[in-house]
């Protein structure tokens, strides 16, 4: 089979972490070692979150005031580059020798237009005390949302549009290539009036831009790996319940927090319905019985309403 898999940020770097190499690292690791057991035989492209990491390198760069800070695409590609590198050395320390893998730097058309510009949503860096929120959002002029208990900067996350480097990840996959694409969402661009490409203040969804990359690949399934093993209703609630399978249609009629589980359903969707294919969200550590149809969230046109676990 050929599947995408879309490793969630929290996959990289856990909630309340230290936000280190040796953090990142480890989870890394842990990531590849349920990653390497569904390699044999499938054609895989990986892609992940960048939000904790884009966020310190900007935390970082503001710290250095002689020069302007680096804008968001610039740290988007140097996320892209970290990330991959440890995916590339972890995996590659457990597949055969002669697997290649490759992480490709990816540059992806957001509109301008987008209504995401006005209203800024996507959370990234550490989160913060109520007070250290506010205290930052003066100082920094940020926009600021509540994540949880706690607060975390957001800036704009506008839709993906085009994967400008979709034909050099399609040749690398012709050679048998693990290829680590896309992550962060793909590096934010636009044209100018002069119809020349340049770099946009934003951060695009990853779960938006995987779903892409996966309907342009052709695959045959998307993972999108989490912190939770699905998709719920009535989250923490009295009617907490586990989703097994959904159609589409049934899931846009119901509410999920658009900071973390709402992305991924409507990535979910956008996937089946333009490709006919499965979706499936649930834990990186039950990945095979994902693709045994056994766990997760199954997200499927083939699927009549909604079944519960």
């Amino acid at each position: 089979m050929r599947i995408v898999v879309a490793l969630g940020g929290n996959a990289l770097l856990r909630r309340g972490e230290p936000m280190t190499a040796e953090a990142q690292r480890g989870n890394i690791k842990i990531a590849c070692e349920q990653i390497a057991r569904i390699a044999s035989g499938n054609e895989l492209v990986i892609a992940h979150g960048n939000g904790p990491q884009v966020g310190l390198l900007a935390l970082q760069g503001a710290a250095y005031t002689d020069v302007s800070a680096y804008p968001l695409d610039v740290l988007g590609a140097e996320t892209e580059g970290m990330i991959g590198y440890m995916i590339e050395q972890e995996l590659g320390n457990l597949l055969p020798v002669e697997v290649p893998l490759a992480t490709l730097l990816t540059q992806v058309e957001v509109d301008l237009d987008d209504p995401a510009f006005q209203h800024p949503s996507k959370p990234i860096g550490p989160v913060y005390t109520a007070d250290e929120a506010e205290r930052l959002a003066k100082e920094k002029s940020w926009n600021i949302a509540p994540d949880g208990d706690k607060f975390r900067r957001v800036v704009a996350s506008p839709r993906p549009k085009r994967i400008f480097e979709i034909l050099p990840i399609k040749w690398l996959m012709e050679k048998g290539t693990i290829v680590i694409c896309a992550g962060g969402g793909g590096i934010p661009t636009a044209y100018d009036e002069n119809n020349k490409l340049y770099g946009v203040e934003a951060v695009i969804d990853k779960d938006l831009c995987s779903a892409l990359l996966a309907e342009q690949l052709q695959a045959d399934l998307l993972i999108i790996a989490t912190d939770v093993d699905a998709a719920y209703v009535d989250w923490n609630g009295p009617n907490h319940k586990a989703i097994a399978s959904a159609h589409p249609d049934v899931l846009d009629d119901m509410h999920f927090a658009a900071g973390s589980m709402g992305p991924k359903i409507e990535a979910a969707c956008n996937y089946s319905r333009n490709t006919g294919k499965e979706a499936v969200i649930g834990a990186l550590a039950d990945i095979e019985e994902i693709l045994q149809g056994a766990a997760g969230t199954r997200v499927s046109i083939g699927v009549e309403g909604i079944n519960f676990r």
